[in-house]
């Protein structure tokens, strides 16, 4: 039997190094912060700082890129869509005054201080009737600063809806006509099958239904 070169044991060499333990991940926006830990402020939302801005840095900040929207209709359904949505402003008369178009996504409480911007060029408005999406308490403020009484349906968020002075109550009735200028967009003037793709050719496809929609509501009022 021949010798040859020993073999190191393993026992001799001791047992293998641990690995290095993990870095601890980073908590999830929302969890508590451990002890000693400083978390920079959080950057102020864009409902926050439209009321400073002029009105073409808030369009400007407004997305339009094509994504998913989703609402829940009059009757209860929840409806789902992919592509664009288009904000409107009415006045008394079924007459459509302002309009910005968004992405499907875009909450609607984002666009209200735009819209109420535009609007303010174009008419002089004393109230603003708005549904509880646009309960916002910045919203409110923005409106009076115009001059304009916020006659905005609460939203109780967990807690109680408040409900209308008897004068406010019946003023909110007019909000139908936003409504009726909605559907009257969809179903009668090309609104709710657009068949062009971004932003651009939907803005000019909608917007032709509003002239149309408009010219009508002028023609029934004149005759």
């Amino acid at each position: 039997m021949s010798a040859g070169t020993p073999r190191p044991s393993k026992l001799l060499n001791g047992p293998p190094p641990n690995p290095p333990r993990p870095s601890r991940r980073p908590r999830a926006n929302g969890a508590r912060p451990r002890r000693g830990e400083v978390r920079p402020p959080a950057p102020p939302r864009r409902l926050e700082l439209q009321p400073a801005r002029s009105l073409a840095e808030n369009l400007a900040d407004l997305p339009v890129r094509c994504d998913a929207g989703c609402k829940r209709s009059s009757k209860g359904h929840q409806e789902s869509w992919i592509g664009c949505k288009l904000h409107l402003d009415t006045v008394d008369g079924d007459f459509p005054v302002s309009a910005v178009l968004t992405s499907a996504g875009m909450p609607d409480s984002q666009v209200a201080i735009p819209l109420a911007q535009l609007t303010a060029q174009r008419v002089t408005s004393l109230y603003d009737l708005m549904d509880s999406a646009y309960a916002a308490p910045q919203i409110h403020a923005f409106s009076r600063a115009l001059g304009h009484v916020p006659i905005i349906d609460s939203n109780p968020r967990g807690g109680e809806k408040l409900p209308f002075a008897p004068a406010e109550a019946q003023r909110f009735k007019e909000r139908s006509a936003s409504e009726r200028v909605n559907s009257l967009l969809k179903e009668r003037h090309g609104g709710r099958w657009v068949r062009v793709r971004g932003a651009a050719k939907v803005r000019c496809h909608l917007m032709f239904g509003l002239v149309a929609l408009t010219a009508t509501a002028l023609f029934a009022r004149l005759c």
